[in-house]
């Protein structure tokens, strides 16, 4: 979230905090450390982040805004449920913006872009095959990516979804995760980009994307079995 131009330092401060508090229940929120219809109540947020009530509260609204919370009168907030159904309506949306995401990345990225995109996909191909750890590597390629687009729009609406994607996929997939595939898929995307090549870059990141869904999709079809 920016800054009015006419935001004084002390609305710029407020504002921090609020974006400080915003990522930490954020990311436990789409880590599901913060389950499905767990209460956000501001005091115990307040003591445990080390933050006033005022940018937790701010932060909760955010959350709220971007459906990862939901707010019930007389009764407080509350991580929202996971609707399983979602995984495929969000995808429908995804495959066509990440697509736009990378091509565009592909042709406004700067060297300083490539070289942080490099750096991240090391990590990926480097780390351990621990689920969580490679679907939250995985995520910083993406963010990564929305942000060398150059379109802050495209970057807003891109993390949103991502977001409310990658908790579905940190609810179901579990263990479960062919992640010598994901990086190479996810490599095909960076080298595309690093390159120049609009329309490989664009194929690649859907490629990708479908790839995880149908990852996602096996996964619960076997629980259900």
């Amino acid at each position: 979230m920016s800054s009015s131009i006419d935001a004084g330092p002390g609305a710029r401060g407020r504002e921090r905090l609020m974006d400080q508090a915003y990522r930490r229940i954020r990311d436990d929120i789409v880590a599901v450390r913060l389950q499905p219809g767990a209460p956000l109540d501001e005091k115990a947020l307040s003591a445990s982040l080390g933050l006033g009530l005022t940018p937790i509260r701010d932060a909760l609204k955010r959350l709220t805004l971007e459906r990862l919370a939901v707010t019930y009168p007389r009764q407080g907030t509350f991580v929202s449920r996971i609707n399983l159904a979602d995984e495929a309506r969000l995808t429908e949306i995804r495959v066509e913006l990440e697509g736009l995401a990378a091509a565009l990345a592909a042709e406004r990225a700067t060297e300083e872009d490539h070289g942080a995109l490099r750096a991240l996909l090391d990590d990926l191909e480097h780390g351990s095959h621990d689920r969580a750890e490679h679907t939250e590597l995985d995520a910083r390629v993406h963010r990564a990516i929305y942000a060398a687009a150059r379109n802050e729009f495209l970057e807003a609406t891109l993390n949103q979804y991502a977001n409310l994607a990658l908790r579905i996929w940190n609810f179901c997939l579990q263990e479960n995760l062919a992640v010598a595939q994901a990086v190479r898929s996810q490599r095909a995307v960076v080298e595309a980009i690093v390159r120049g090549d609009a329309l490989a870059a664009r194929m690649a990141a859907e490629q990708h994307l479908r790839g995880f869904s149908e990852e996602v999709r096996s996964t619960v079809l076997a629980t259900r079995t």
